[in-house]
């Protein structure tokens, strides 16, 4: 009965290491869920939005592997992402935070804003006004718009209304930080870094804001491509209240694809 006892204890544990060391295999290098702690990405995303990011999109880093181990310099395997991308990338100033937002700006590109409006290399970004967008928590109504980007990628943002025009010159204060993420100065992207902006544009902690710590991301600090969302709450149940969890799914948002 002890050696039965024991081998039975001894298949446990083996299908437990065995276990964890192929979920491990999974987050590093195929799929990581996230969730979603902020409104700077609605309305593509919204706070409480869980999603799967494939790490293999554009090849691995350290931030690819547990704790960022430095296993790996630079980037192996890599594919240049796509203007227009959802990307999770780890926080400049601390690596150890995660950030997700819409690429914008491909290296040597030069990037401003104007009145809202983004610029690629001094070319207007289309977008289309379409009906406003109405918090469905809150119920505050927001400017929404369809931006088009230089690439074909159509995607939504929010901006709030404006009576004034842009300055004719939103640099002539150099010196001066300007925290007015709707008119900025020029910013060109160095090589091996990407501009990032979030599609809640008067609510985004972005590359339009040097002092925000994001700035332009290495291309080492790419996690992965926000693929789908794979499950949605409004976060109104406590974690206790289990009867009250149905009624807090977002069920329109299940199994969505990120674009």
């Amino acid at each position: 009965m002890k050696n039965k006892t024991s081998e039975g204890v001894v298949e446990t544990i083996k299908t437990l290491v065995y276990a964890i060391a192929i979920a491990i295999i999974i987050r590093t290098f195929l799929y990581e869920p996230f969730n979603i702690p902020s409104g700077s990405m609605v309305p593509t995303l919204l706070v409480g939005d869980y999603l799967f990011v494939s790490k293999f999109s554009y090849g691995y880093s350290r931030y690819s592997l547990p704790f960022g181990l430095p296993l790996i310099s630079g980037r192996i395997f890599f594919h240049e992402p796509r203007r227009g991308d959802v990307i999770v990338f780890k926080y400049p100033r601390d690596p150890s935070t995660d950030y997700i937002k819409r690429l914008i700006g491909l290296p040597g590109d030069k990037i401003q804003v104007l009145g809202g409006v983004v610029y690629i290399n001094d070319v207007p970004v289309k977008r289309q006004r379409i009906d406003s967008y109405i918090d469905p928590e809150t119920g505050a109504t927001r400017q929404q718009y369809i931006e088009t980007l230089p690439d074909g990628v159509q995607h939504p943002i929010l901006l709030a209304a404006r009576d004034q025009p842009p300055p004719a010159n939103p640099c002539e204060n150099p010196q001066e930080e300007s925290r007015d993420l709707e008119n900025t100065c020029p910013f060109v992207v160095p090589p091996d870094h990407y501009f990032m902006m979030g599609d809640n544009r008067d609510n985004s902690a972005d590359s339009r804001d040097p002092s925000s710590g994001v700035g332009y991301v290495p291309a080492e600090n790419l996690v992965g491509h926000a693929e789908f969302i794979f499950f949605s709450t409004n976060g109104y149940a406590r974690w206790w209240e289990i009867w009250n969890w149905p009624f807090t799914i977002r069920y329109d948002r299940l199994l969505t694809a990120i674009h």
